[in-house]
């Protein structure tokens, strides 16, 4: 196991864990991550109502559930996020409902990025941190196999289209974006992370 990644499992945290302390920093009006500003704790509250509606709501596909139970061999699914985070919000529920939909063939730990600068400079998106990012390891090998991240193909089209077509990322855009995961209802998360999921099984 790369040391960065042995290093990044010894400082993580389960889903519960994660969401606790994203509350209590909230508590006391701060958000996780070096950076602190009113905007990126007022994202932070956004997120905690998000996620605690997409517990209530989403569901995992009986074909997909089925698929996760008989799982061949056993994983970490690793995932870099941070509280602020809006794709972080929409994405992590439905993974952690994957996760448990495994019976424990699949061990969801969250990390925070800033606290795991070396890990995240391993997993660039285009050159820039983002998240949330999905590190999937064998557990047999400690191996990092795949990762998958910042967000489903639909979403990453919308952001890009309308960054070409504009030039920004913008408030009208980030609400889009939104509306675009309350449609997908988590589908496309479940659908491309079983993707990647299969090809392991075969080569495994």
């Amino acid at each position: 196991m790369k040391s960065t990644i042995a290093k990044a499992l010894f400082n993580s945290h389960s889903y519960a864990e994660y969401r606790k302390i994203v509350t209590d920093l909230l508590l006391e009006g701060k958000s996780t991550g070096n950076e602190q500003s009113e905007s990126l704790t007022n994202y932070s509250k956004l997120n905690e109502a998000r996620m605690n509606r997409l517990e209530k709501t989403m569901k995992v596909s009986d074909e997909v559930a089925s698929e996760l139970e008989n799982l061949k061999h056993n994983y970490i699914w690793l995932v870099i996020s941070e509280g602020w985070c809006g794709d972080a919000a929409q994405i992590l529920p439905i993974i952690n409902k994957m996760a448990l939909a495994s019976h424990k063939k699949i061990d969801l730990r969250i990390v925070f990025r800033d606290e795991n600068e070396a890990l995240m400079n391993q997993y660039l998106t285009n050159g820039g941190r983002a998240i949330p990012k999905v590190i999937v390891i064998c557990k047999e090998t400690g191996i990092a196999r795949a990762d998958w991240g910042p967000r489903p193909k639909g979403a990453s089209e919308l952001m890009t289209n309308y960054k070409k077509e504009f030039g920004v990322i913008d408030e009208k855009i980030k609400t889009d974006l939104q509306l675009w995961y309350l449609a997908d209802k988590g589908l496309s998360t479940q659908n491309e992370l079983m993707e990647i999921m299969r090809l392991l099984e075969i080569r495994e």
